[in-house]
């Protein structure tokens, strides 16, 4: 009993974990740039981002891509807000079943199946961003984006948060 109790407490707080480092990412990636702050790839006002920068994207190329983003993140406000809610009301939730005399099994499987169900569902909308900006890009542009990705990822560059949690150190921007 006694590890399971343990094995259930570890599991709800790995679940919290990912969920605040989420919401921790959510916030710092969609924070606007200013004049004061220059992307590294030389991003201008409306222009693109990261390794999208050093495609020679068509204008027409980066309206398609930036209407698929468009489409993908809709109004990122009310998704902060209503995600916010859902993050609190979790941790009412698990706070409740770590206070409780005993655990409840039954409803710590149901938190960790509803926070697998959210990550599975990010993952399934990332992988269908990704594949509809793809299929604008020509054969050459995706085979550069594929290099430059597997550059980044050989220098272990994922973001100072990223990097943190997964134990590499952050390499400068």
């Amino acid at each position: 009993m006694k590890k399971l109790l343990m094995g259930s407490v570890l599991a709800m707080s790995s679940i919290f974990t990912v969920t605040a480092c989420t919401s921790v990412n959510a916030t710092t990636d969609t924070t606007p740039t200013t004049s004061k702050m220059q992307h590294k790839d030389g991003m201008k006002k409306g222009g693109m981002r990261g390794p999208m920068s050093q495609l020679d994207l068509t204008a027409t190329q980066q309206a398609q891509i930036k209407a698929i983003m468009q489409a993908q993140h809709g109004d990122r406000k009310a998704d902060r807000t209503k995600n916010k809610a859902e993050r609190a009301q979790m941790h009412q939730q698990m706070q409740a079943l770590t206070n409780a005399n005993t655990l409840n099994t039954a409803a710590v499987n149901r938190l960790a199946d509803q926070q697998a169900a959210k990550t599975k569902q990010r993952f399934i909308e990332r992988v269908q961003t990704q594949h509809a900006i793809s299929q604008v890009l020509t054969a050459e542009q995706r085979a550069k984006l594929a290099t430059l990705k597997a550059e980044k990822m050989a220098k272990g560059h994922k973001g100072s948060e990223h990097g943190k949690m997964h134990g590499k150190p952050h390499q400068g921007m």
